[in-house]
């Protein structure tokens, strides 16, 4: 959703799904379920309780796995990386009425993307993308093309890919890959760059509400502790939405570190002092008796252990 008055887009947590390792799995001796079949369970699970919204999943290469893509292709369209050497086929020749044999999978393989990448010849696009990983906007060159992708005994996937790169040089190429054939190539790469906003997300579960700093000894209280908390993030982020829409969230900044938008920090401050306002912290309104503490002091008192709770 885009950020509460922060100039960005927040990844809110909406789901959770506790992945154990290999190792923890061996130990107890239980099978153990990989990375890629809690995402294809996860994907589906979203694409059950949203059957009528346009879904795109933005993952990392982890996730760059046909079985998954095809599990999922239809439902979530997903955009990953994908290796310059990967498996690039033509479309299957059509057939006729000569045509022996089972039909093809795929044609002839196409040169892989780090040749295109190399080729002089390859036809580049310059496109701008807004909020570059939570920044300003950038412009990249981009070529792009629809391709089946296979593997020996695996099933065929049909992929929009994305070749990128810097023409300052700042970053490495890279390639992308997309499931949705028909999605503009600045869209995916406008998607993709948005996947820094989770991360941004993790960085702030941890300092401000304890993820993964929790000291609980019972495997059930890990399970449950880990969802609420990330649930926790996303009810202040709504929280701070609807004080925004009132005025009531300001950016709080000192004369050593100036920030343009809000941040998470910002957020969790308002939506304590909008709950303890109604808890009794308030003072009366008709000043019939004389109040210990002056009610700027209070405030400012307020303000300051919004902050630093």
């Amino acid at each position: 959703m885009p950020g509460p008055g922060a100039g960005r887009v927040w990844a809110l947590p909406f789901l959770t799904a506790l992945a154990p390792s290999e190792r923890y799995a061996a130990g107890r001796g239980v099978r153990h379920k990989k990375l890629t079949d809690w995402a294809r369970q996860a994907l589906l699970q979203v694409a059950r309780w949203l059957p009528d919204r346009r879904l795109v999943a933005i993952t990392d290469s982890s996730y760059a796995v046909v079985g998954l893509l095809d599990a999922v292709r239809g439902r979530v369209c997903v955009v990953t990386r994908l290796r310059l050497d990967a498996r690039l086929f033509a479309p299957p020749p059509p057939r006729t009425r000569r045509t022996i044999g089972r039909p093809r999978l795929v044609g002839e393989r196409l040169p892989t993307l780090a040749r295109r990448l190399a080729d002089p010849g390859t036809p580049w696009r310059r496109v701008a993308i807004p909020g570059w990983y939570g920044g300003r906007d950038r412009g990249v060159e981009v070529a792009s093309g629809t391709a089946p992708w296979h593997h020996p005994g695996m099933p065929v996937v049909p992929l929009r890919w994305v070749l990128v790169q810097d023409p300052e040089g700042a970053f490495r190429p890279q390639a992308l890959l997309c499931t949705d054939l028909a999605a503009e190539p600045a869209d995916i790469l406008g998607w993709f760059v948005r996947r820094w906003a989770v991360e941004v997300t993790f960085a702030e579960a941890r300092r401000h509400l304890g993820v993964e700093t929790q000291r609980q000894w019972s495997d059930k209280a890990i399970a449950r502790t880990t969802p609420a908390l990330l649930g926790l993030y996303s009810l202040v982020a709504l929280r701070a939405d609807e004080l925004h829409r009132s005025r009531a969230l300001v950016a709080r900044a000192a004369s050593w570190y100036r920030k343009a938008g809000v941040t998470f920090s910002d957020a969790l401050a308002a939506a304590r002092r909008s709950l303890w306002a109604g808890a009794g912290l308030s003072t009366s309104p008709l000043d019939r008796d004389a109040a210990k503490v002056p009610r700027a002091v209070l405030a400012r008192l307020v303000d300051l252990a919004c902050y630093a709770a």
